[in-house]
């Protein structure tokens, strides 16, 4: 039984618990995320790590009023279940359930929207500086994860902070994962600032502070440590790690470090994430400086959830799982692989005959499926961590140098890099090969993570040849394909499952924009209709073929493969021969695939009229499953017959139109 998470229907009841009752808030809370997040998944290791945290921010702080910036803010999940938002927490990241990420339309608990790192300093200070230009008096509290740091946003926010504002707080939660294991010099520097404390310049200030509070002798007890037990915990991780607030530097000097003091950051820490009164009183303390501040706060990732602590990669982000095991349920005999995996296989074969080919990845080594690189041949991978636009322009200058570098990034994520891909890769018109996962929709997170524009911003851009497969093996053939073109090459394939279509062992030679005619006229009579199924709706492009020839129409389907350079041959061809051409694509209709096909339609002076079935002019909304959204949207066959029925003026078993024409 909940005890004290009944009695928390808002903020304002946190304030009212005494730390022990709000030990045992953080109790049931651990209990209800495991079992809440069980059936439909979610971002259970990060929330698991916040929980003192997120219950320590409202108690010392009282939202709305104050503004809680979350860098990613997949970790948000204990802060609205104080929000007001408990009773729907198990709905998260399902149809027209809460979002899995901070969302200013969902409360108004949440300032700022958010799903890419390094975004939370850059839109803290700017509330910041709001703040002192209207002359309010509400805090700005700033959470970011260590791997925030490998993002080049956050240092760019940060030399800007103590010229823009005297108060702002930033909290450093340190937990020394982000998605995989982090990596680079931030990490180590981290590891340094944890393994080797110097005296900090707040810390006299700061234990003044604490022992003026009730049970404030108490509290610093906690935090100092004896030498000989700090040095015995260097080497450990999580708890084991230092949680002393101050220590000699050996010098017998006081010291102070580095990264944030020249930044102008009063720095305090580290202290232990999961200790509620030291960080309550430490956040009690950040609201009394009168200059920016930076708390480093040590959590575990997964804490009280032994399967997640053993798994953390795991448990950053799942499906459904064992609450009591932490198992997830195995995949089904004859389950087609996943995209990614096919991806990560694909690139050890070619990297074990092509000595130039090397794989890169952005803190994504499972999600990407580079994870497979990383096994086989570690010398031939690497990791950036979350920077994408370092990985672009480092892939950039690998290739001048003869290199085949393959770059696994989401499609939603390369957005970052969009000056690099176009300043960097294709105006030297490099050979830099880029993987696209999660090209469509990313269903349970929303439109923060949904690659739905990655066309439209390509297909504009000079030197690219941009492709999607139809099923697994073709990914494979087109992988193969970049390795022997000399151009900027980019392939979107979905999130997910493939086709079930088998992998040939040896990947063929695809001719660069040329299109697949997969089922032709049969010239029997019926009107005439041309389906261009690219990437994923290829299949829906086939089911919708065979209802359609049954009802009596003509019907052609063909695989474009690629959106840039479409086949003009192709394409006019069933353009003149045609009564209705009908494009389908997984991407927004605005400037894809299919106003590619009436750009070329225009230069041809082909008049045969085409239907667009895509993603409207518009952000999609998370939900349970993709099919739910492509049913609601109308990337579906049955709207697909639908469209072409109701083109005709054939009513007789027609439905609803749904989507963009």
């Amino acid at each position: 039984m909940s005890r004290y998470l009944d009695m928390v229907d808002g903020p304002e009841h946190v304030k009212k618990l005494t730390v022990p009752q709000l030990k045992e808030l953080a109790a049931e809370i651990r209990t209800e995320l495991i079992e809440g997040l069980a059936k439909g998944g979610g971002h259970l290791g990060p929330n698991l790590g916040v929980v003192e945290l997120s219950i320590a921010l409202h108690k010392v702080f009282t939202t709305p009023k104050d503004k809680f910036v979350w860098d990613v803010s997949h970790q948000v999940y204990v802060h609205k279940i104080l929000t007001g938002r408990k009773n729907r927490f198990r709905t998260i990241r399902q149809t027209d359930g809460l979002n899995g990420f901070a969302l200013r339309t969902e409360s108004e608990h949440d300032s700022f929207g958010a799903g890419h790192a390094g975004t939370a300093l850059s839109a803290a200070l700017g509330m910041a500086a709001a703040r002192d230009k209207r002359g309010t008096d509400e805090n700005v509290v700033c959470i970011f994860g260590d791997a925030a740091l490998t993002n080049g946003i956050s240092f760019e926010a940060m030399n800007n902070v103590s010229h823009t504002t005297k108060k702002f707080i930033g909290i450093l939660n340190d937990n020394e994962w982000s998605i995989a294991k982090n990596v680079g010099a931030i990490s180590s520097y981290l590891n340094k600032l944890i393994t080797n404390p110097r005296y900090n310049q707040l810390a006299k200030d700061f234990e003044g502070f604490v022992r003026r509070l009730p049970k404030g002798e108490l509290a610093l007890q906690l935090a100092h440590r004896a030498e000989g037990g700090l040095k015995g915990a260097l080497t450990g991780v999580g708890l084991n790690r230092s949680t002393s607030l101050v220590e000699s530097d050996g010098r017998g000097g006081h010291g102070s470090p580095v990264l944030f003091e020249e930044m102008g950051l009063r720095y305090l820490g580290p202290i232990d994430g999961h200790d509620l009164p030291l960080v309550i009183s430490t956040l009690e303390f950040a609201k009394t400086c009168d200059h920016p501040i930076v708390i480093h706060i040590l959590t575990q990732k997964g804490k009280g959830y032994e399967a997640a602590l053993k798994q953390p990669e795991k448990f950053h982000g799942l499906g459904p799982y064992n609450a009591a095991t932490g198992e997830t349920p195995a995949t089904k005999p004859g389950t087609p692989p996943m995209y990614q995996d096919v991806m990560g296989q694909t690139v050890v074969k070619l990297a074990k005959k092509n000595q130039s080919v090397v794989g890169l990845t952005a803190a994504m080594p499972s999600g990407t499926g580079m994870k497979h690189l990383e096994k086989a041949m570690p010398e031939r991978y690497y990791d950036v961590g979350i920077a994408e636009e370092h990985g672009v322009i480092f892939a950039a200058g690998m290739a001048t140098m003869g290199q085949r570098p393959i770059v696994a990034i989401y499609s939603s994520f390369l957005q970052r890099a969009y000056d690099c891909i176009h300043h960097d890769v294709c105006l030297q018109d490099l050979p830099v090969i880029f993987c696209m996962d999660r090209a469509g929709l990313s269903a349970n997170d929303g439109p923060t993570h949904h690659g739905i524009f990655d066309i439209s911003y390509l297909r504009c851009l000079p030197n690219v040849i941009a492709m999607a497969p139809a099923n697994e093996d073709e990914l494979a053939d087109m992988m193969y394909t970049a390795t022997t073109i000399n151009h900027p090459t980019f392939i979107r394939y979905p999130r997910g499952a493939a086709e079930g279509v088998p992998v040939k062992d040896e990947p063929a030679l695809i001719e660069v924009g040329k299109a697949v005619i997969q089922q032709s006229f049969n010239n029997k009579g019926g009107r005439k209709v041309a389906l261009f199924g690219l990437g994923p709706m290829n299949g829906i492009a086939k089911k919708a073929a065979a209802q359609l020839i049954a009802d009596g129409y003509d019907v052609a389907v063909i695989n474009p493969r690629f959106t840039k350079p479409i086949d003009p041959a192709v394409h006019e061809q069933f353009g003149r021969e045609a009564d209705l051409i009908v494009t389908l694509e997984d991407h927004v209709l605005m400037g894809g695939y299919g106003s590619a096909v009436l750009e070329l339609f225009s230069e041809q002076a082909v008049k045969t009229p085409v239907v667009r079935i895509g993603w409207p002019d518009q952000f999609i909304e998370h939900a349970t499953t993709q099919d739910e959204l492509r049913h609601k949207y109308g990337l579906s066959v049955a709207n697909t017959v639908t469209k072409v029925k109701t083109y005709f003026g054939d009513t007789t078993s027609a439905t609803k139109l749904v989507g963009g024409a």
